[in-house]
């Protein structure tokens, strides 16, 4: 199946027109591109399972070179204290998208899976369905991870029909054109979908164990080779930015990418450049020349200076980057911070974050507390709007933190969340997990003899602990059980920002939250099944 899409929708005639009308057209057309640059253009690059230690310009000592995403942190503002609310791939977007904590859906725990239904409902304001209200064009390029529905799934995954489209996707959740996969690089099925269709039909099946590079068993499409997934997905965005720049609406693009996670496939060009001996450091680098190709093609569109640039993390590193292996290269992919991918502890969840945007933003550093699900108030702030009650219910502004002049309120605390569905709750300087363990893969793990004898509660000073070694809980019960209240609060409101209460989505066999109550702590949401 062919991609027209972006091919055919600005093809222009070579008729040619009376001087007349063209003088009109071109003035016009003078008058949309100077309304154009009163609005930014807004790219928002997500990595997948990349550290806070693994960008030089984060981590001083780092073995990694990333010099394209180091010159956006030269170059715009660079978040020191931004945080994923969680610490895992499906719940962090869900963040992003919609401004709400995905614990408040029916996904308590773990991530969707590449036959699991939308997470988002139709109805719910994402930040493209806002931008497409403020006359953006909006697309998403690389993964998606959020679910959607597959013709004939409810007959079975092997009863599905890819020849017919998909519902309740990207295109039902704000952008006017998708094109990527469902899940993870490592979950089938493998099927690349443009807008609401299939490219291919699956044919065959495949799987690999390799160390580092693991897919599960799955159908798969013949035009979908795992190793050129992420090349595909530059491409397709610097088309983009070539077809969209300097047109009569400015654009957003979305680009969530597959890469650094499993499975860890850097290009040829890339394997061994790192000097490492590990393809985690190559496919890091790859990831930045992917960020090197999007700020050239916005350079040579010259629209650079007017596009508002975003660079992060959708959690910490992962374990498959083999910590132990880096390790003895004086690598460290989490940097100073516990833990990683899955968890509470800072590793897990507190991430690079750049923000660039030439024609308005001075260079600085910032620790400023942000959160992913900042973008739909941040936006709306930029433009002067707002969103109704039932939206953005955890979305705080950071256009103060930015430089630029602001009258919302700042975040002052953040709620986190693991991969088993614990969490974690700071307000100021102190971080207090209601959990005895990491809430994820890294020890000690919940659930596991790791815990026994632990405290049910962590509590660490971040500014003098930033590394989470001194559990201060015992010392400091009247600041638990505040923040414990606090946290309460924030659950039971259905929001964390000023508001009316809201229900939370999801099905009714759901939990929607399970307490159990020790003074007033919450210490884990739970699930029924999914």
């Amino acid at each position: 199946m062919e991609k027209t899409v972006m091919k055919t929708r600005y093809k222009q005639s070579n008729a040619r027109l009376p001087g007349s009308i063209l003088l009109v057209l071109t003035m016009l057309f003078s008058s949309c591109q100077q309304e154009a640059q009163r609005s930014p253009n807004i790219v928002i690059i997500l990595a997948d399972d990349l550290g806070y230690g693994d960008i030089s310009s984060y981590n001083p000592k780092s073995k990694i070179q990333t010099p394209a995403i180091d010159d956006l942190a030269r170059q715009g503002v660079m978040f020191t204290d931004a945080h994923t609310n969680s610490s895992v791939c499906t719940p962090t977007r869900y963040g992003l998208l919609t401004g709400r904590y995905s614990w408040r859906t029916r996904l308590k725990e773990s991530v969707l899976y590449g036959y699991d239904k939308a997470l988002i409902p139709a109805d719910r304001l994402t930040i493209a369905g806002l931008l497409q209200q403020q006359g953006y064009e909006t697309a998403a390029i690389g993964k998606w991870h959020l679910g959607w529905k597959w013709a004939n799934v409810d007959a079975g995954k092997d009863s599905i029909d890819y020849a017919q489209p998909i519902t309740n996707g990207p295109t039902t959740a704000g952008f006017d054109y998708f094109y990527g996969i469902i899940g993870s690089l490592s979950m089938p099925p493998y099927v690349w979908v443009e807008n609401d269709l299939p490219t291919m039909v699956p044919t065959r099946r495949t799987s690999s164990q390799k160390k580092q590079s693991i897919w599960l068993e799955g159908e798969i499409a013949e035009d979908f080779v795992h190793e050129e997934v992420l090349p595909e997905i530059q491409k397709e965005a610097v088309e983009y930015i070539h077809a969209h720049a300097n047109k009569d609406k400015p654009f957003f693009l979305y680009l969530p990418l597959t890469s650094p996670h499993n499975p860890i496939l850097p290009s040829p060009e890339y394997q061994g450049k790192s000097g490492l001996d590990n393809p985690y450091p190559d496919f890091v680098m790859m990831t930045d020349g992917v960020v090197a190709a999007v700020a050239n093609a916005l350079k040579e569109q010259g629209v650079f200076d007017n596009t508002i640039l975003v660079f992060l993390s959708d959690n910490g590193c992962s374990n498959q980057a083999d910590f132990e292996q880096l390790a003895s290269k004086d690598h460290f992919p989490s940097y100073i911070y516990r833990g990683f991918k899955s968890d509470l502890y800072e590793g897990g969840h507190r991430v690079p974050f750049v923000v660039t945007w030439p024609d308005k933003l001075e260079p600085a550093k910032t620790d400023a507390l942000v959160s992913t699900t900042d973008f739909l108030a941040t936006f709306a702030d930029l433009f002067s709007t707002s969103f109704p009650d039932n939206a953005g219910e955890d979305s705080y502004s950071f256009v103060s933190a930015l430089g630029l002049p602001s009258e919302a309120p700042r975040r002052e605390s953040i709620v986190m969340h693991s991969y088993d569905g614990s969490f974690a709750y700071r307000n100021g300087n102190y971080k207090a997990l209601f959990t005895p363990g990491s809430g994820g893969w890294s020890f000690p793990r919940s659930g596991s003899d790791d815990v026994v004898g632990m405290p049910e509660v962590q509590l660490y000073d971040l500014k003098a602990d930033p590394s989470e070694k001194s559990n201060i809980q015992s010392e400091n019960p009247q600041l638990v059980d505040q923040l414990s209240k606090e946290l309460t609060e924030i659950v039971r409101n259905g929001r964390s920002i000023p508001g009316l209460p809201q229900k939370n989505d999801g099905p009714e066999n759901w939990k929607q939250l399970t307490w159990i109550n020790k003074g007033d702590e919450l210490l884990s949401t739970t699930q029924t099944g999914r």
